[in-house]
């Protein structure tokens, strides 16, 4: 090997060892900073949500509940995406067809941590997802299916059962997992209710009604904690959903807004992206899972 090549193998190992050491660096400081944010000031993480936490985090909710009531009301932009402006909006319509799932924060959320709520983070996240030859009134039938869940959300849902159905109001449970360096499964309920606009457009408010976290789930020492998610993993979560038949499919656009406790003091920079992407990732997937569970259902014929 001549002199020249020599110094060029080395130096791809070199590259190559480096890459190396900065994911290795990145892995262990991601699990250094989510178990200090379980374990760092115990005392106060132990705490349930608290009033005024709980207080503010409402208000944020009233208020996004009334523009998106003057939003139908006014019947400009049903879908997010056609407030954009042109060139935004075509691109963003391209990317629809070819299956793809359009996630933004919403616009009002100028900063990353969106809104000012005590000891709380406030998570306030959009997108939207067409899904070809499949009708409103089929979609609807799919995604009210609400004891199939487990099987079109899984990993992410593990449990699902529909509880309650007076009219077009749902009550439904469901066993949410995640596993983002640490597993963190939670039994939740929620109050849903669909309402039709008319033949192409309909839409759905989802409440949660109780979040609990469960420790050793799925095995002989399963306990659900009586508090409301005492490390704040997720105090309340909310979402909103547009249905609107066109194009021969139908999209279908959802609005996540949850509550979780907020980032400790000193550590944002750190672990604040971390945290902060979680809400944006699960709502790809959601989005995502529909459109998968819609295409194999109705394509399938079953």
């Amino acid at each position: 090997m001549s002199f020249a090549a020599l110094k060029v193998s080395r130096r791809l190992l070199y590259i190559v060892t480096m890459n190396c050491e900065i994911h290795v660096l990145r892995a262990t400081l991601t699990i250094f900073l989510i178990f200090s944010w379980q374990l760092a000031d115990k005392p106060v993480y132990a705490e349930a949500l608290n009033k005024k936490t709980l207080e503010t985090f409402d208000r944020y909710v009233g208020v996004s509940e009334g523009r998106a009531q003057e939003e139908l009301l006014s019947g400009k932009s049903f879908l997010w995406i056609d407030g954009l402006p042109e060139g935004a909006r075509q691109q963003g319509y391209e990317k629809l067809r070819r299956g793809q799932v359009i996630v933004q924060r919403f616009p009002g959320c100028g900063s990353e941590r969106c809104a000012a709520i005590p000891d709380g983070l406030v998570h306030d996240w959009m997108a939207i997802v067409f899904v070809p030859g499949v009708s409103l009134r089929q979609a609807l039938a799919a995604l009210q299916d609400y004891d199939r869940d487990s099987e079109y959300y899984s990993p992410e849902v593990v449990r699902s059962k529909l509880l309650s159905r007076p009219d077009d109001r749902f009550h439904v449970y469901l066993r949410l997992r995640q596993k983002h360096v640490i597993t963190v499964v939670l039994d939740t309920e929620y109050d849903i209710e669909y309402k039709s606009l008319d033949e192409r457009h309909a839409v759905s408010v989802s409440h949660s009604l109780r979040i609990a976290e469960v420790e050793n789930a799925g095995t002989d020492h399963e306990r659900v904690r009586a508090g409301e998610g005492e490390h704040g993993y997720l105090w309340r979560l909310n979402s909103y959903w547009r249905f609107y038949e066109s194009d021969g499919g139908v999209y279908i656009q959802c609005n996540a807004l949850s509550l979780t406790r907020d980032i400790p003091t000193g550590l944002g920079w750190l672990i604040g992206p971390f945290i902060e992407n979680i809400p944006q990732q699960s709502l790809r997937f959601t989005l995502g899972a529909t459109r998968k569970a819609l295409l194999q259902k109705f394509r399938s014929g079953s």
